[in-house]
Order: C-alpha cells, then structure tokens, then sequence
C-alpha cells in the first residue's frame, strides 16, 4: 500500500515573511486553498488564512500580521487518522508538513488524503459496518475485537464516529460471515446497536411480534 508520506507535494513554494500581502492574495486567487504555508529561514512560522489575507493591505509584509497565523500542521510520520484530524479540527485543505526541526518539507491536501483512506482495507475489502454505542468509561476496544474474533470474524477497521460526556460511539466495519451472532454478542455485553442490519436477529422478531400485534388489534 501507498505511504501518507508519498502524497507530500512541493509543487509550490511556501509564502515568506519578507514577501508582500499582494503576493499572498495572488495566490489564493490562482489556487483554491483556504490557508497556506509560512517560513521564515526555511522554518515554519504558521499559515495564513484566505479569507484573512483578503482584509489585509496589500503592500504590506506579510510577517507584518503573525498575529494572524494559524499554527496546525503534521510531520512525516504522522499516521493518515492523525492528519485527517488536522484537517477536520482546523476547517482546511491544505496541511503543511515539517521534520522534526521544524523544517518545511511540503503539504498535503485534503483530496489526497481522502483518496488515500479509499485505498485502505477499511473501505476497499467487503464486509459489514457495525455501530455500537456504551458508556464512555465503560468501552474497549480490546473487548470490542474480542467479541468479533470468538465470533470468527475479523476486524477491517474502527474508529470512534461520535463522543459525548457519557456515551461513545465506534463504528466498525467486519469481514463478512455471521453478523447476527456478532451483534448479539454486543449486546450480551451491554453494547447499544446504534446502526440497523437485516440480520439483527432479535429486532427481526420484535418486529414480528409487533405486526402480529397490529393484526390481532385490528381483528
């Protein structure tokens, strides 16, 4: 498989504290990016905001407004959920990448990255995407690929899709096989099913019940 590291791009060179507004405004208008990257000596100061850049005077130096920079990026070796979060966590396309001195290496963008996690097992190899929901202090996710493996299935991926103050969801995508016996054993373990499945054995019958009831009432 493709390593993160390998959608790094130096197509464009990074915008300089030295350099003017005018050239930053430029920029933006010639590629559709909502930040881009600031060096100073070659060392990564910020970036700077596209809808910033708009308000600023043009014939100023762009190290003249710091205060506006916007300090988020990844280093090389930073794993691709990591990076996704930069990207989710400062509303961006484009995420600058350093060493670890600092150095400007290039950046990544959004597209990429999103193509990059099409090419994972997660989304590539069939199988079954389950929800579960417990308590925040009660999940494992050991104990959540326990309970698929003694059900002889395997774990593709998971991640945790959504998080409140006491409640945690984690979405799970599985190799096909025996589903219905994967998800009541969640639930013998005190796991909610959040998402719904044909092959929820146990809602199936409570819809039954539920139809035979509405005859019987309806007699």
């Amino acid at each position: 498989m493709t390593e993160i590291s390998d959608y790094i791009i130096k197509e464009i060179n990074p915008l300089c504290t030295d350099e003017s507004i005018e050239t930053a405004q430029d920029l933006f208008l010639e590629f559709p990016y909502s930040h881009f990257p600031i060096v100073e000596n070659g060392i990564y100061i910020g970036c700077i905001g596209a809808h910033d850049v708009e308000l600023l005077d043009h014939d100023m130096k762009i190290g003249d407004f710091r205060y506006t920079f916007e300090r988020f990026f990844a280093r090389k070796d930073t794993m691709w959920l990591d990076v996704l979060e930069v990207f989710a966590k400062n509303e961006t396309n484009l995420v600058p990448v350093l060493d670890n001195d600092n150095n400007y290496l290039g950046y990544y963008e959004m597209d990429d990255i999103i193509r990059f996690f099409h090419e994972t097992p997660f989304l590539r190899e069939e199988g079954g995407i389950l929800i579960v929901e417990k308590g925040a202090e009660e999940y494992s996710m050991s104990e959540i690929s326990q309970i698929v493996e003694t059900n002889n299935a395997r774990i593709l991926g998971m991640f945790i899709s959504k998080a409140e103050m006491d409640r945690v969801q984690i979405t799970v995508k599985i190799s096909l096989g025996g589903l219905n016996e994967i998800i009541q054993t969640f639930r013998r373990y005190n796991y909610e099913i959040v998402s719904e499945h044909q092959e929820d054995a146990y809602l199936n019958n409570l819809k039954d019940r539920s139809d035979y009831l509405d005859k019987y009432l309806n007699i």
